[in-house]
């Protein structure tokens, strides 16, 4: 029998998807406190000497709040305006926040052609190693400046599992509105109960995920239990947590039982019981 905490005791690479909803109050404005927890958070955790990337939503929710714009774009040329707006805005708070903990972090912006294809995949693995070998903290986001609906990877669900596999990272942590996967959906069931270990991901876990996400946020449950295939698979593992928790990534890194840990599944050896 394995304890969450040591089965997480080797991980010294993660990948932290921070989601929206996290990151914005309900108005659409950038909830600056949890900003700032956040940097604080994966300060400490790359002080411990864990290489650390940051998939982080909100940049067309920060340009909403720019632009004055009450709900979120429908054609793709308001959002690309909305995130056009907002990214400069975002990664600025980002810079303002880490460098407070004496953290230097770089800007990645990808598309889906920047992963699919073998050239453009070499160029970001090799740069992503650059940097964290220098000890950077890459900040990814989908560059919805200038994605279309040809090219855009998917409202980041895609894009995170993407990166974690792209520099061979130990551990997903998403950063959610929800505390993990429930066996129902708990917004709709009081009785709903949290599943705190996957150990395969089947047809009844999937059917577990149906539901909804935020009105600020795009993805719901079903793209994240998506995400999670294409991680596991990879030999990696990934947890699901309540992103509003003030120590919510320490925590889990603690191997505190939080969220929904998806184990991955080749590593046979150590599982959870």
């Amino acid at each position: 029998m394995v304890s969450r905490k040591e089965y997480l005791k080797d991980v010294t690479k993660i990948v932290v998807k921070v989601g929206t909803s996290t990151l914005t109050h309900p108005t659409g404005l950038l909830n600056l406190r949890r900003i700032e927890n956040l940097a604080r958070q994966l300060a400490d955790v790359h002080n411990r000497g864990i290489q650390v990337v940051l998939v982080s939503s909100g940049a067309i929710a920060a340009g909403m709040g720019k632009l004055g714009y009450k709900v979120k774009p429908k054609t793709m040329p308001g959002k690309q305006a909305a995130a056009a707006v907002g990214q400069g805005t975002l990664i600025h708070m980002y810079e303002k926040f880490f460098s407070e903990y004496g953290k230097t972090i770089a800007q990645i912006l990808l598309t889906k052609e920047d992963i699919i294809d073998k050239k453009r995949y070499l160029n970001a693995h090799n740069s992503f190693s650059m940097l964290l070998s220098q000890g950077v903290i890459p900040v990814v986001n989908e560059n919805d400046a200038v994605a279309t609906d040809e090219i855009k990877v998917g409202d980041n669900d895609t894009l995170y599992a993407m990166v974690t596999n792209l520099i061979g990272a130990h551990l997903l942590i998403i950063l959610s509105d929800i505390d993990g996967l429930y066996d129902s959906n708990p917004r709709e069931n009081p009785d709903a109960k949290i599943i705190y270990n996957v150990k395969k991901i089947t047809d009844e876990i999937k059917r577990s995920a149906k539901g909804t996400g935020s009105k600020l946020g795009t993805g719901g449950m079903v793209t994240k239990i998506k995400a999670a295939e294409i991680v596991v698979n990879a030999n990696s593992s990934m947890i699901i947590a309540q992103g509003s928790q003030p120590n919510i990534i320490c925590d889990i890194l603690d191997g505190k039982e939080i969220g929904t840990l998806f184990e991955n599944y080749k590593n046979r050896k150590n599982k959870i019981e």
